[in-house]
């Protein structure tokens, strides 16, 4: 926070790069448990379509407000990450400094054979092991999590994927939420 993020500002700077921030996380159709109240002497029931669902997301945030996302199923792994890395990078006219943490897929050799190939536009950059409250991109999850699918159960066929790819695009044309994920005291570090 004090001495490797600021030179890798400086750098960026001096590149004309940009920083992101990128993370998993996954997401299921089922309803978590939580506190709620009712009338005294009824127990309150949360209607749910008893389908069971689950999908992984992977994003990347900067403290401008740009965000990217893709929704995928199965576990990630080096091909996928890699696919993913060129699905963001397409959408990137500049060179990239993304942050990622320690996750095996990040550290493949196919992963740096593809970042070599890029002729330096796409720098990976890691976080220190178990460090997740350094990870700006862990408050898009929350905030997914807290005001998404667990807060409006789905109804009877409804798809889950489509429901958390359209809390996605909501969060993408919302920059100024994006750049809120940022102000959060543990990484306001990155904050530009």
């Amino acid at each position: 926070m004090k001495e490797t993020y600021p030179k890798l500002r400086k750098r960026a700077k001096r590149a004309g790069a940009m920083i992101f921030f990128l993370d998993e996380a996954g997401f299921q159709s089922d309803p978590p448990l939580g506190r709620t109240y009712g009338l005294k002497g009824t127990t309150p029931v949360v209607v749910t379509s008893g389908q069971r669902q689950s999908i992984n997301v992977i994003s990347a945030v900067n403290a401008c407000g740009a965000f990217w996302a893709a929704t995928y199923t199965g576990k990630l792994n080096a091909e996928s990450f890699v696919a993913f890395l060129k699905n963001f990078m397409k959408e990137r006219p500049t060179k990239v400094f993304l942050v990622v943490d320690g996750h095996p897929a990040h550290k493949a050799n196919s992963v740096k054979h593809y970042v070599q190939s890029l002729n330096g536009r796409l720098e990976l950059h890691f976080l220190p092991p178990y460090a997740p409250d350094l990870n700006p991109d862990e408050f898009v999850w929350s905030h997914m999590k807290t005001n998404g699918v667990s807060k409006k159960p789905l109804r009877k066929n409804e798809s889950l994927r489509e429901r958390v790819e359209q809390d996605l695009a909501d969060l993408h044309n919302n920059r100024e939420l994006v750049r809120s994920f940022f102000c959060a005291e543990s990484v306001a570090y990155a904050k530009d």
